[in-house]
């Protein structure tokens, strides 16, 4: 007679001895691999993926286990036509695992290393740049908000350091003779020394429209002194310095920057919809790196930059999301 077998007690769907919600329960750091279509031929993205849902007060656990099971799932159902679209899905993943864990919201990051195509400023010489590409997503059983981000590097030349180096200079430039209409066009042809910043911008923008990554990656590099390159021979290497000289900024006009390139790249966006726009630039001079940031709804933003004036609120992300 065979022995007969019963199923194992389900303990994550068992109350806890401790009764009360936790915010996030999920995975971090999953690995994935995520087919592409661009410009006609096929490729694998490496994806890393995070996935959190509420977990109610009656309920002990979630399923770790299935999460990248239900990845998987999620992934070989969304077909992917031109771009990679992380937003979609990070919200398509989003939308399953609240389907399949009973969960009341999940929410999904994804961060995606794509390859950008460019050439060298002087040399016109094919390089390749790798950036990162963020989604985002929360879902209900009802409804979801995503986000699309991009995450590029550069240079910022400190504008405080370079400002001391022309106050030097010119007072050089006064006792060897020169007058001081000869020094102010002598600092205004001769790029001045000061410490640059490798700098990290990330960019985010949550919204419905269609948003092109490389489109945000270059608000975000030209929001900095100047972009840098993998490859480059010495004249682009001079063109580089030289031009990250004659335009200093601190992290501060970055992010700035960012917003307001941003607003005026995509009219379209509803006041509903939101940005985040973030600078860190890696200090060489100090043992400490310099962190901006602003974020908010659309509505937000135009309004402080129509007014100048300071918002005493500025929406989170989390908040942002948690509104769907």
């Amino acid at each position: 007679m065979a022995e007969s077998v019963t199923g194992a007690p389900d303990l994550q769907a068992s109350p806890p001895d401790i009764r009360i919600g936790l915010s996030r329960v999920g995975v971090t750091g999953v690995q994935k691999a995520v087919r592409m279509q661009h410009e006609g031929a096929d490729a694998l993205v490496s994806a890393e993926i995070d996935c959190f849902v509420d977990l109610d007060s009656d309920q002990k656990g979630v399923h770790m286990s299935r999460f990248p099971e239900l990845f998987g799932e999620a992934i070989d159902e969304l077909v992917i036509p031109e771009k990679l679209l992380v937003e979609e899905l990070a919200e398509h993943i989003a939308t399953h695992i609240v389907e399949r864990q009973d969960a009341c919201r999940a929410e999904v990051r994804i961060r995606a290393r794509y390859p950008v195509e460019r050439l060298t400023p002087v040399t016109g010489l094919r390089t390749q740049e790798l950036v990162t590409l963020i989604g985002t997503a929360a879902a209900t059983e009802t409804s979801s908000r995503r986000v699309v981000g991009v995450e590029a590097t550069g240079i910022n030349a400190c504008p405080c350091a370079q400002g001391l180096v022309r106050e030097q200079a010119a007072e050089r430039l006064g006792e060897a003779g020169f007058d001081g209409v000869d020094v102010e066009r002598i600092l205004e042809l001769v790029p001045l020394a000061t410490h640059n910043q490798r700098g990290r911008g990330l960019l985010y923008l949550g919204t419905r429209l269609r948003v092109d990554g490389e489109d945000l990656v270059r608000i975000v590099e030209g929001s900095m002194s100047s972009p840098i390159y993998e490859l480059l021979k010495r004249p682009d290497e001079l063109f580089v310095v030289e031009h990250a000289h004659l335009q200093p900024r601190f992290v501060e006009d970055s992010v700035r920057l960012m917003v307001k390139g941003a607003l005026d790249a995509y009219p379209e966006l509803d006041d509903e919809d939101f940005l985040l726009a973030r600078q860190v630039n890696f200090e060489t001079i100090h043992n400490h790196e310099v962190l901006a940031e602003r974020y908010g709804t659309i509505g937000e933003l135009r309004r402080a930059l129509a007014t100048g004036e300071h918002s005493a609120r500025h929406t989170e992300l989390r908040d942002w999301l948690r509104a769907a």
